[in-house]
């Protein structure tokens, strides 16, 4: 979500370089956040090649913000 927060919308393999996850538990985690309604996968063409794209919802940037705001009052302490 943190990479996805700061770019909006980015393709899987730019998540895969990100993250260092094998492609079926970056597919599992992508699955789990779209079933949240944090993140919204589109199946996309560039040229003729298919990309899958996340695109973060505002509910996910809401929740983001949510869990920052939470990390940081728990490290203040």
């Amino acid at each position: 979500m943190s990479h996805l927060y700061s770019v909006e919308n980015a393709d899987l393999i730019f998540f895969k370089r990100k993250t260092n996850l094998s492609w079926g538990n970056l597919s599992s985690h992508a699955s789990k956040l779209e079933d949240a309604g944090y993140i919204k996968i589109d199946k996309i063409f560039r040229g003729k090649k298919p990309a899958t794209v996340l695109e973060i919802t505002e509910q996910g940037r809401s929740a983001f913000e949510k869990y920052k705001k939470f990390i940081m009052n728990v490290f203040q302490e």
